[in-house]
This record gives structure tokens, sequence and C-alpha cells, in this order.
């Protein structure tokens, strides 16, 4: 009897040990409970950035997807998206109502370099992750000095080192006019384009900036026409790059046209412009563009037109902002999966930094987004493409921006 007693003490012990194992391997962070996983963002849903404010709808609307398919490892995602107006002290208000009072595990995709600027130091400081941003500013790849911050698209120098190269080989004695927003996101395009120039540097024969709450850019065109530019290299948001789209058509001028990432869309840059003046346009690409005829028949353009019908109905898919949220989502998705029953802060960081060879189904073929705890560039591969006047068309090969740091 007293065997069978000191057994079942033992038996008992055990399981409560081993009990105790299984709950001890579960650790969480602000924001975590056994059901739920609390995010923060900021996107402008109002201000000169509205037309990003489809970005933050369309993630919201794919983690409801992934909610009614049991959440990631039975927790459900909540996003607090919140309106910061493109306004960095705006941001600096509501990033720390997120931190403080809605006590977020993390922030994701907060939109914008000045916005982002305005709180860099705050989250670091505060060791909240500060993830897979939307901005391609190069400062968000320095974990060094900003551990907790990391970014997701081309960063802008490099982008910009490859409209240089590519202007150099097909104009070699190009007259180069820029236009650039006055602030960090304007400045570090600039300082990668001249970089890529080079010695060439001297081809800008105008550099003209523009603040945020402009009006309009028209007086800003019209000076760099009467530089005799034969290159407009267009550094700008939506709003002002469909300005800059039409005024360069209203003057008559036909220089080669490049614009950056941030204004490629067809439903928010071009169709306001005019698709007939948006002709030969030259971006840089790392994301299929639903608009492009040659994925008609590709299964992941088909499943994200499917997503889009069912799950985010008032979105445009002629939008690519709507393919790059849907792409993010997957990204911090994925980084939750890795962290497991680990859903610390410290461990999403280290997860974000252990990224290898991700494949996603709207990245274009060839490109896959890697990091690590020293390289916080997730994506640095790009295909440069032209826009006909229905869609965007790639040519050349796949540009990767890794081997120019």
């Amino acid at each position: 009897m007293f065997a069978t007693i000191r057994f079942l003490v033992v038996l008992v012990a055990s399981l409560w040990i081993g009990s105790g194992a299984v709950f001890a391997e579960k650790k969480y962070g602000p924001g975590v409970t056994d059901t739920e996983i609390k995010i923060g963002q900021t996107i402008p849903y109002s201000g000169p950035a509205s037309s990003y404010g489809t970005i933050g709808k369309a993630e919201a609307a794919y983690f409801q997807m992934i909610n009614d398919r049991g959440g990631v490892n039975s927790r459900k995602i909540n996003l607090i998206s919140v309106d910061d107006g493109y306004s960095p002290p705006r941001t600096v208000e509501q990033v720390r109502r997120l931190v403080e009072q809605d006590q977020v595990l993390l922030l994701f995709n907060n939109l914008g370099t000045p916005t982002n600027t305005a709180i860099h130091k705050y989250v670091n400081a505060q060791r909240v992750p500060h993830i897979l941003l939307a901005t391609g500013a190069t400062k968000w790849g320095d974990p060094e000095h900003y551990p907790w911050t990391i970014g997701f698209q081309l960063y802008y120098q490099a982008e910009a080192r490859i409209y240089a190269r590519y202007v150099l080989q097909t104009k070699p004695n190009a007259k180069i006019a820029i236009l650039y927003q006055n602030d960090d996101y304007g400045k570090d395009y600039v300082k990668g384009f001249k970089e890529g120039l080079g010695d060439k540097a001297s081809l800008i024969v105008q550099e003209v900036s523009y603040e945020v709450t402009d009006a309009t850019i028209d007086s800003q065109i019209v000076a760099l026409q009467s530089s005799g530019a034969d290159v407009f290299f267009n550094i700008s948001i939506p709003k002002f790059a469909a300005q800059a789209i039409r005024k360069i058509s209203e003057l008559g001028w036909k220089p080669l046209h490049i614009i950056n990432q941030p204004s490629q869309s067809v439903a928010s840059v071009l169709i306001p412009a005019g698709l007939d003046r948006s002709v030969g346009l030259i971006s840089a690409f790392w994301l299929k563009d639903p608009t492009d005829p040659q994925w008609k028949d590709d299964s992941a353009t088909k499943e994200w037109l499917a997503w889009m019908k069912k799950y985010y109905p008032d979105g445009s898919v002629q939008d690519i902002s709507n393919v790059y949220a849907y792409t993010l989502a997957q990204v911090l998705v994925q980084v939750l999966k890795q962290c497991g029953e680990d859903l610390t802060r410290e461990n999403v960081m280290r997860q974000v930094a252990n990224l290898k060879d991700l494949e996603l189904p709207m990245l274009l073929p060839g490109i896959k987004v890697n990091t690590s705890p020293t390289d916080f560039y997730p994506i640095e591969q790009v295909q440069l493409m032209r826009f006909d006047g229905k869609q965007w068309s790639r040519f050349g090969e796949i540009v990767d921006a890794s081997r120019s740091r």
C-alpha cells in the first residue's frame, strides 16, 4: 500500500513538473495572451499621403483571413491601425499610445520616412520591435545603433543608384533634373542617385524640392523644364507624382521620366495623372503588378485576386499597394510562426533577423527575402520596368543591389 501511495505521489509530481515545463515554454511579451497577439501601426488615412491608407486596410483584411483560419499558433492577430495623417507630431502621439496604453507587442509596417524618423529613438529606447517599415530609408538597416528597427523594401539609396546607372548606360550625356521631397525621404534618394552617378554628378543641372504641405508643385516642374533637362528623376509621394506627370504633359516636356517606388501605383498615381501621359515612365519593382497581363495565368496572382474579392472588395486590384500590403502581412505571419511559443519582443527581433531565402507568392521570380543579425535589408533585388500606357512591363535582368553596398 505504501509503495502504491509512493508511486502515485511520484507520478503526480512528475506530471506536475512536466506540465510546468510545458507552461514554462510559453514566454509572452506585452499584448500577448493564449488567444491574441496585439500589434500596432500608424498609417496616413488622412492628409497628403492618404492614398497609402489602403495599405493598412489591406493588411487588416489579410489578418482577418488568418484569424478566420484559426490565427497563428491558435492566436488571433489584433491589428490596431491608427491614422497619423503623415504628420510626425501625430505619429509620436499615436505611437506612445500604442506602446504605453495599448501595450502592443510590436509596431508593424508604420508608413513614412519623416513619421518613422520621429519615433526612431523612442521605440529603440523602449525596446519595442519597430519592424517591416513602409519606407525604404537607408537608416532602417542599422542594427548596431538601432537594433529594434528594421525596414523591408529596397532601401532608397540603393534604388537611386540603380536609376543612376541606367541613365549612364542609356543617356551618358544626359542633362538631369530632380524633384524631391524636402525631408529625409527625398534627401536619401538624392544622395544615392549622386553616388550612382559618381564623377558624372555634374550631369545634374537642376534640383528642386517641395514640402508635403504644398498645394501644388507646378512651379517646381516649370523651373525644372526651364533647365533644359532631358532626364527627370521624380522623387515624390503619390499626390505630387500625379501632379508632376500631368504638368509635364501640359508643358510638352518629354524627358526620360524616372519615378520612385512609392509612386508606382496605377490606381493612385497613373490613372489620376492620365495613363496616356504616363507612357514611358521607368521604375524599379520587386512585386508582381496585377495589371501586367503576363501574370493573368499565374496561380499566385489568381489567389491574390480571389483574396481581394473576398476580404477587401472595396480595394483596387490596380493598386500595387494592395499587393505590397498582402506581402508584408505574409512576412509578419512568418515571423510570428517562427516565434512559436516565445512571443517576447526580444524573440520577435531574433526571428525577423533570421529570414532565410523566404519566397513569397507575389514577389517577382528570383527575388527572395533574406535577413541576418548584421543585415537588416530584407529586399535587395529589383527589376526595372517601363509603363506602356496600360501596364508596367519588365525589361533587362534582375538587379542585385546588395553588391553595391
